[in-house]
């Protein structure tokens, strides 16, 4: 399973409360692109519209820039496949104004590119501090040990 994109931002500003899996709905240009690692997720998020959900911002540049239609939007929004309950599950808790949806990381499963989204909650000032403290005293007890 290799990883194409990551949103590394989103584990940092936000507490991930829960995750789905979703197929997304791709060009053939864009499915190179991003098996090329040409994929940011830097700003993306998902809206459910009409029973179907969106993945917004997401930057998927041409994969031959000379050879792309000339009407190619990179950030177009793009369909993510879920079933009804899914669907039905997100959209009851995006009504919360206090929930989004972002997407996580962009992989493959079986020949397939798959978006792992999280329902999510933005995290205080407060919060981030400790997690950049967290991290650091796992840094600093990863060296302690390899030096010895």
């Amino acid at each position: 399973m290799a990883h194409y994109a990551e949103n590394r931002k989103a584990r940092f500003n936000y507490e991930i409360l829960e995750k789905y899996e979703t197929g997304i709905e791709l060009l053939g240009t864009e499915v190179k692109s991003v098996r090329g690692g040409q994929m940011s997720l830097e700003g993306a998020f998902v809206i459910i519209r009409g029973g179907e959900a969106f993945l917004i911002n997401a930057n998927i540049p041409p994969f031959q820039p000379k050879n792309a239609p000339k009407n190619y939007d990179p950030l177009r929004n793009r369909k993510l496949l879920l079933t009804k309950k899914e669907i039905a599950e997100l959209a009851g808790s995006e009504k919360n104004k206090s929930l989004t949806i972002v997407p996580i990381s962009v992989y493959n499963k079986n020949r397939k590119i798959k978006v792992e989204i999280a329902l999510v909650k933005g995290k205080k000032k407060l919060d981030k501090r400790e997690t950049i403290k967290k991290r650091e005293t796992d840094r600093e007890l990863r060296r302690e040990y390899k030096g010895r």
